[in-house]
């Protein structure tokens, strides 16, 4: 199955805003009912047979961010844009989506990567872009796709809410 990361309305039904309860069911909906991970926590996570976990996180009664987990096999594919985040080296998707937008080196984890305009985030827990048998490092382990705020400090929320934004 594909999964179309579409910044920042969501990923396929689940859509950024939707309430916890859409959110949960949308969730569900990912399922596959005929291999459920005992790992699963419903209204929370779902682990799809590939290995792709799909997390999804509630603040207020919304959906606020949904994160992504590299499949350990290629039968689920997480694209923006046409790359598939998961199956390129780290390196490659960066810059392939370079080409689309600001994609920016978190300045405190050299292995992340931020597209701050589409709050989208990569995240691998190291760097080790010229060693493939290093997987955790050579490709992004996990993407995030988050609503307007997620990222502030708590001066930024602040001036968020005087805004009314």
């Amino acid at each position: 199955m594909d999964f179309d990361l579409a910044p920042p309305a969501g990923v396929g039904p689940l859509r950024l805003g939707m309430t916890r309860n859409a959110a949960s069911s949308a969730l569900a909906s990912l399922r596959d009912l005929s291999a459920v991970s005992e790992s699963d926590q419903p209204g929370r996570r779902v682990f799809r047979p590939s290995g792709l976990m799909i997390n999804i996180r509630c603040a207020r009664d919304t959906l606020e961010a949904i994160e992504l987990a590299r499949p350990s096999v290629q039968t689920d594919r997480v694209l923006f844009e046409g790359v598939d985040v998961f199956a390129l080296p780290a390196r490659e998707v960066v810059r392939r989506i370079g080409a689309f937008t600001s994609l920016e080196e978190d300045p405190d984890d050299a292995a992340s990567f931020v597209a701050q305009d589409l709050l989208l985030s990569f995240w691998r827990p190291f760097a080790a872009d010229d060693e493939p048998q290093e997987e955790q490092g050579y490709y992004f382990s996990s993407v995030l796709v988050a609503q307007p705020g997620y990222y502030d400090t708590p001066a930024q929320a602040a001036e968020r809410l005087r805004n009314g934004s």
